[in-house]
Parts: structure tokens; sequence; C-alpha cells
């Protein structure tokens, strides 16, 4: 990040509080008249739209206001008054709450406790809104919250999978990564031990070696970067969870494959906060033990009667909980959108600015017997890195220089829109925009082997020690020294996106029938130097050595032990146009079917050069006894095409049938396709994979409890699975196939206390799946880094000291199951149990303070092996990648 920049970046978040709070009234007045515009409309909607211009919160049951008409209302007025208008003569009335919030109810027999927010809206790529589990600990989830734009409906309505996480659930689950709100979803196995970027994510089975090929990430119902993942890219880097999101909704299979960029595996929506009529702000600092200094801040209102604006973000520095010796972890985001509704629709403009970036956590050595894992020496598995101020630089063979401390991260620009408009007569249109510009790239000392002695070393080399000295200070160091080789490895990726999502619906009676179309254009600038080792000593904050031969071979220069060992320089482009079309149609009160077809094209352009052949005999400065340079990979000045066009169909079916108002049942069938991407295509893989699937559950839905049942199988066919090796990228390519379970729930069985979790069961295995350049069939083999068990289990109790002062303790234990980190299932990374918890405490409604507490038990768990190696490493001295250790966090948040 440029310094200035960064400044820049720190000042405008750290003062938007600042601005707000000079047009912010305290202690706004509920009873205060607003501007109110309501057209003739359903009751619902007419809900939603009064919930939106008054910034209060509304609930309901779905089926109180089913069928139900309103007048128009226009003018200045209370929300008791706007509220009291719309619900005459429908048999309703309103009551409110001891939390503010206003509750719609039936005639004189209306509950006589209050309700509590249990979900927010609909996914916003479908014409069926759905809603799901908010903050666990707080559920009724017969009412839905309708005080942000979109609309809502039950949980329970929704004929397919899906998960929503509130801001606070969020929070709860880890700022520091995007990836981490996402362990709250069963089906989906996370891997965040990366950093703050370059996650990997799975789902349901999905095969693939890494990063998050079949996860799509959204912000405001539209993708930001279309391909959901490239090498060293997947789409958490691009976005931070911060305090203007409001919410993270999150869809398994189901529609997804006809909507959007057509992703068959896992949709993520985030949904960003939004003004509304009653200005409003947070100010929250927070601090680990580690050192981070975080601050995050809002502030939304009214521009005029009929529009609102939201700006904040956050900025936050640390060096790390794994300490390089030096700030590995710096930047931030800043998000603004205005909302402006009219009589026929709104319109929603938004802007995004990410300038963040952190260490590139990559895997250290370990113990490893059987199941049993330990630490290596003095290497601490929860905070160790061989990173350190004295290999933090680097100055390679062919004279680029590197900076460890540049990370991985992103510095881009994103803006974009979304546009509804009714019609009338049950036609209404919808538009959503998206444009994304800017830098994503990778920087990282990536090991290549398991420690060994420094005399083991010399012999690998072809001889005995002569000299064996760090580098710094020039010391010598004794033979019996473990050393560990690791590359400077640096990825520059330059990238832009633009989007567009537009549909048409027709409702009539009991039908809707929508009519879409989707275009992304997406570019990639790529320049990758793999390789580049150093020659360390085996130790956190390792030291760079130089090693001589008797022999006279000169083994390292400034530590450097090897030159690159592949290149890339590439442009890339890719343009999709696809059409869909769905129709929704519900048979009776209880039945409802939906089907739906979308045909998608996917051209690619690419331009690459290409790849010299050996360096000149005694490599680049002619002396073969300069082992450092000898095999240094160079490109020639000579470039190749790639040219890709191809198309699939996609569609899916479902139905949804509620039994009672508490139980219901869904079925889906779906086909899905995936298209290659540029690094794909750049090694000769045009294989387009297709995934065929199945589910069915249940969902069940109490004042006491919910459950939510889903039972899937998944086939998959033309997968490509990709690894890059010490010597080049490995391709593995065939069929897969998958059954599991997910369980999702909460019990209450007495005020205050929850018991909420989710669970997955797995059952994933290759089919005519092959690699080693189809010489080695792994058919029966189980698919990596996806356990067959997973589960999390979280006991919340809240309570209340009288007028606003409340507290909440809670806690999460959750399980990982035994996996394979490679796909020969030779790397085993054996179960772990890790456990989190926190408490909040609010003074009273605008002073709140928290202690966040993970991997408590400081549990080494392993979520990847060494991807660089193909089969076993063997027992013993291993390299792979551990949870991050024993951290604790402390906020302090103000509301105005």
């Amino acid at each position: 990040m440029k310094k200035g920049k960064s400044a820049l970046l720190r000042g405008v978040v750290l003062t938007t509080l600042a601005l707000g709070m000079a047009g912010t009234s305290f202690g706004a007045s509920a009873q205060a008249a607003v501007g109110v515009h309501i057209e003739r409309q359903d009751l619902g909607s007419a809900l939603l739209s009064l919930s939106r211009q008054s910034g209060q919160q509304i609930l309901f049951a779905p089926d109180l206001v089913r069928g139900k008409k309103v007048q128009p209302v226009s003018g200045r007025m209370t929300i008791e008054g706007a509220l009291s208008t719309l619900l005459k003569r429908t048999g309703l009335r309103y009551r409110l709450t001891s939390g503010g919030a206003y509750v719609v109810v039936a005639g004189e027999h209306a509950a006589t406790t209050a309700a509590a927010p249990v979900a927010m809206q609909a996914a916003t790529q479908t014409t069926a809104p759905v809603t799901a589990t908010a903050d666990e600990g707080q559920n009724q989830p017969d009412i839905i919250v309708v005080g942000t734009a979109g609309g809502g409906t039950r949980r329970q309505d929704a004929a397919y999978a899906v998960t929503t996480i509130n801001s606070s659930l969020a929070q709860r689950l880890g700022t520091a990564s995007t990836a981490e709100v996402l362990r709250a979803v069963p089906g989906v196995s996370t891997e965040s031990s990366g950093g703050k970027t370059g996650a990997n994510i799975f789902v349901r089975g999905y095969p693939s070696g890494g990063d998050a090929e079949f996860v799509t990430f959204q912000t405001e119902g539209v993708p930001f970067f279309p391909p959901p993942t490239l090498s060293f890219l997947e789409n958490t880097q691009l976005i931070r969870i911060d305090e203007t999101v409001q919410r993270v909704e999150a869809v398994r299979g189901g529609t997804g494959a006809l909507f959007s960029n057509g992703q068959p595996g896992l949709t993520v929506n985030l949904v960003q906060r939004e003004g509304k009529q009653k200005p409003e702000g947070l100010l929250k600092l927070s601090g680990t033990d580690f050192g981070e200094f975080r601050a995050d801040t809002y502030v939304s209102g009214p521009i005029d009667s009929r529009t609102t604006y939201m700006v904040g973000g956050y900025y936050s520095v640390a060096r790390g909980i794994r300490d390089p010796q030096f700030q590995a972890e710096r930047g931030g985001q800043l998000t603004a959108n205005i909302r402006h509704d009219f009589d026929s629709g709104s319109i929603l403009v938004f802007g995004r600015y990410l300038d963040d970036r952190g260490q590139w956590l990559l895997p250290i050595p370990i113990v490893q017997d059987g199941s049993k894992i330990s630490q290596y020496g003095n290497f601490d598995a929860g905070t160790g890195t061989l990173a350190g101020n004295d290999n933090r630089f680097g100055i390679r063979n062919d004279g680029s220089r590197v900076d460890l401390a540049n990370g991985r991260g992103a510095r881009i620009g994103n803006i974009g829109g979304n546009f509804d408009y009714d019609f009338g007569g049950g036609v209404s249109f919808r538009d959503r925009a998206s444009w994304l510009k800017g830098d994503a790239d990778t920087t990282g000392l990536v090991p290549v082997g398991a420690p060994v002695s420094a005399t083991a070393y010399a012999q690998a080399k072809g001889g005995t020690i002569r000299t064996l000295n760090f580098v710094t200070g020039g010391a010598a160091v004794s033979p019996n020294q473990a050393v560990v080789e690791a590359g400077m490895w640096t990825v520059q990726k330059r990238i832009s996106a633009f989007v567009n999502d537009a549909a048409l619906a027709w409702k009539s009676g009991r039908n809707t029938l929508t009519g879409g179309v989707y275009y992304a254009h997406s570019t990639s600038r790529d320049v990758w130097n793999l390789g580049n080792s150093l020659l360390l000593t085996a130790e956190p904050n390792a030291r760079r050595l130089n090693m001589t031969l008797t022999n006279g071979a000169i083994v390292t220069r400034d530590g450097f032990s090897s030159g690159s060992f592949f290149k890339v320089n590439a442009d890339y482009k890719s343009d999709d146009i696809a059409g869909y079309a769905v129709d929704e149609f519900q048979v009776t009160d209880q039945l409802r079917i939906d089907g739906g077809i979308r045909y998608q094209h996917h051209s690619v352009d690419g331009t690459l050069e290409n790849l010299a052949g050996a360096s000149p005999a005694g490599g680049l400065d002619g002396n073969p006894l300069t082992l450092y340079d000898n095999s240094e990979a160079q490109l020639n000045g000579t470039f190749r095409t790639i040219r890709y066009r191809g198309g699939a169909w996609s569609w899916t079916a479902g139905a949804n049938y509620d039994v009672t108002n508490q139980i219901g049942l869904f079925a889906r069938y779906s086909r899905g396709n995936s298209f290659p991407f540029f690094d794909n295509l750049r090694d000769g893989i045009d294989i387009a994979p297709q995934v065929n699937g199945y589910e069915g559950g249940v969902k069940i839905t109490t004042g006491m409890a919910n459950l939510y049942a889903t039972v899937f199988h998944n086939r998959f066919e033309g997968l490509a699975s990709t690894n890059i090796t010490s010597g080049a990228p490995i391709a593995s390519i065939g069929g897969a196939k998958a059954t599991g379970v997910e369980l999702e729930g909460q019990l209450r069985p007495f005020a205050g206390f929850s018991i909420g979790g989710s669970a997955t069961y797995l059952d994933a295995k290759y089919e005519d799946f092959f690699t080693d350049n189809g010489r080695t069939d792994l058919t029966g083999n189980v698919v990596q880094r996806q356990p067959k068990w997973q589960w999390r289990v979280t006991p919340a109790y809240n309570l209340e000291f009288g007028g606003e002062t409340k507290a909440a303790v809670f806690a999460t234990l959750g399980y990982v199951g035994d996996r394979f980190s490679d796909v020969q299932n030779q790397q085993l990374l054996p179960h772990y149990y890790k456990l989190d918890a926190g408490v909040t405490f609010d003074l009273n409604r605008q002073v709140q303070f928290s202690v966040l507490g993970d991997n408590l038990t400081n549990v080494i768990g392993l979520t990847e092996g060494n991807p660089r190696t193909i089969g076993s490493q063997g027992s013993g001295v291993i390299l792979a990648r551990p949870i991050v250790g024993r951290s604790v966090r402390f906020a302090a948040g103000f509301r105005f």
C-alpha cells in the first residue's frame, strides 16, 4: 500500500463518525413525524415501505398479511398514525415491544410477549425471497423483519437450503477473514488458516484443489468478480466483513445454477447496511492480545423524505498473530450507498474502496505421528512463522526485489447499483450492476520441504559442507543446524469486471414468471514468479544462510539457493452472456412449485508469453559451480494465444409443501455447469464441469425450537483440479459423487437461554478421476480436504439487569473430522475440536463492550498438509498449516 493512500483511507474512516455526528440528533423520538409516501399495494409490501421510510422495525407473520391490500397513504405523520391508517379495515392492529419494534397482530388476540427478530430479507438472486436464522440466541421463526430493502418471508417457505447470518453473528465468527462467517453454514468446509485472505472453501463434496472454485460472492445481489476462483485469487480476497455489512446470505445448490453467474455450489450475498429516516451511527474500537488495533464506524440517515445515505468502514494495523517482526497486516475498507424511493420503485447506488493486505500464512514444520500432532522444537504451532526481519527483503536472480510485507490482499474500487420498478398490473423490472477494477497481488514465503540437517542438505546438493554462515553478520553455523528451503513467490494480478443482471417479472394470480439476461466481462493481467528458494534456519523468524561445498560448489547467494521454476506473463479476458426464465406457481395455499432454465455462453481470449527451454549451460552467469542460478525459468519473448468458446444449459425444478404452519417439506433437482477459467486454459484444460444435484428437506419451527434438515446427492463430471508443485502445475481430471446430510437449528428451552448449532455428514469420493497425466486412477478415494463429519454447537444465555442494561454469554464448540490433504489420500489431516467463547455487555442502548476468545484451548488443528508434494510426506517432521493459536479480542462500541 502506498503510504499516502493508506493515510488517506485511515483518515476517511476514522473521521466518518465526526461527519455523521454533525447532522445527527441524539435520542431521536419514535413519535416524530416523517414523510410517508405509500401507493396502493399488498399490505406486506406497504409495511416494508413504511419501515424503510420511518427507520423503525415492523414485525409481522407472513400468513397474517397475505392477500390484504391497502389504499395510498401520503404526507407527514407519525409512525403510529401511518400504521393505524394502513391497518384500518384489515382486522389487524399493532403494538410496541419493549425493544422499540412495532408488531402487527390479529385483532384483540395479540400475543402477550415481544417477538425477537429472526430473519432478514431475501436472497436477491432469486425471485422467491428466502430467510434464515439470524443471531444465535434470538429467534422467533414465524416473524420476519422488513426494516430493510427487498422484503422477506419465513425460511419455512424456501424450497432449498439457505442460511442468513446477521451482523452480530458475523462479528462473533470473526472480522479478520471474510471466509470465517461461513463456519455457520452447514455443508461448507472453510479453511481460513491462510490469513485474512487466501481462504480455501469447499461445498458439499464438490472436488477442488483449493481456493473457492464453487463459491460465488456477491454484494447487493450481483457478483463483483464473476470468476469465483483464479489461481492465487478467490473472492474473499476482494471484500471484508465490517459494520457496513448488515447480513450475509448463503444459498447452497438450489436455484443458484440459474441466477447470477450460474453457480451450482454456494452463492454468498453480502447485503449492505442502508440508511433510514432516523439518523444513527456507530464507532467501535477493538484490539487483540497480539497487538492488533482496529476502528470500525458508520453513519446513516436521511437526505430527504425519500432518500437516505450510509457511509462507513474500518481501518486496522497489526503484525499478526503469527508475528513476522514487521507490520504485516494493514489497511481498510470504505463503503457508501445512497437509496432513493419513488412511487413505483427505488434505486440504490453504492461504492466501495478496499486497500488491505495481510501476511500469507503457509505451512510450517510440525510433528505428526499418525493422528497425533505436536509442535516442532520451539516453533509454536499457533503463532510461529518462517517470515522475519532477516528474510523480509530479497533480490532474486532476475534482479526483481521482493518485500514480504506486501503479503496477500487487494487494492480495488467497486461501484454498482440496484434499480427496481413496478409497472403495475403485476409487471415489475429489476437491474443489478457492478464494476470493479484494481490489483490483487500475492507475496509469500513458500516452504519447499520438511526441515533436515545442514549436513543432509549438503549431501543432497552433491557434496559436503565447506562453509556455512549466517548471511547477516557472517557468523559460522553448525553443520547440525536444522535448515529448510522456502521460496519468495510473487503473483501480480491487475483485474477488472463489469456485471449486469436484468430481469422482468410478471405476476398473475398465483403464478409468477421471470425472465432475465446476465452479462459479465472480466479481465486479468498476470505476472508470476514462483520458486526463488532461500536456505533458512528451521526456526520462527528464520535467518538466511550461505553455504559452500568442499567440491567448490557455491550453493547460495545472499541465502538464495535457486531461481524461479515457473513464470507467467499473460493477459486474459472473458465474456459471459446468459438468458434465463423461471416460473413459480402457488398451486394451493400449502403447495408451491417452480422450475427454470438457463443457457450461458462463455468465451475466453488470452495472450501468454512462452517459457524458454533450459537455462544456458552453467546457469545465468555461465558458472556451473554457482548452483543457485543453474535452473532458472525464463520467458523467451514469444507469445501464444488461447481461445475458448463454449455454452451449456442449466435447469432446475423444485417444490415446497407446508404440512402445517410449523412443518414444511421441500425437494429439488438441479443441473448446473461451470466453465474453464483462465488458468485451466493456460494449462491446456478446456473441460466444462457439470453437476447434477438432488436435495430434499424438512423444516420445523415452533416457539421453542426450529430445525432444518437437508439430504443431498451430487454427481460431478468433467472436473479439473490443479496443484502447483516444485515442477509445474499438475492436473487431476475426472468425476466424483457425494451424498450428505445437513442439520441446522436452535432450541430455546426457557427465557434467555438457547442452544444453536449445525452439523454435516458427507460421503464424497472420486469417480473415474485420474492424476499424474492419466497414469493414476483415484476412483474410490475420498475427496480431498473435506471431512466426513463436522459440527458446531453454541449455547448462549442472555441476562437483563433492568432498564437498558443487559449481557450475553456464549460459547461455540466445533469439531472437524479426519480429512486428506491430497487426492492420493496419503497426507492425513487428523480431526480436532475448537472452542471459542465470548461475553457482551450493553451498558445502555448507546454503549456496548465485548470480549471474544478464539481457539481457547490452543488446539493444533491442521487444515492443509504440503500441497506442493504429491503423495505422502512420511511421519515425523512434516510441513502443514495449522489454525492460528489462542487469541482474545476486546471491543468497545458507541451507538448514536
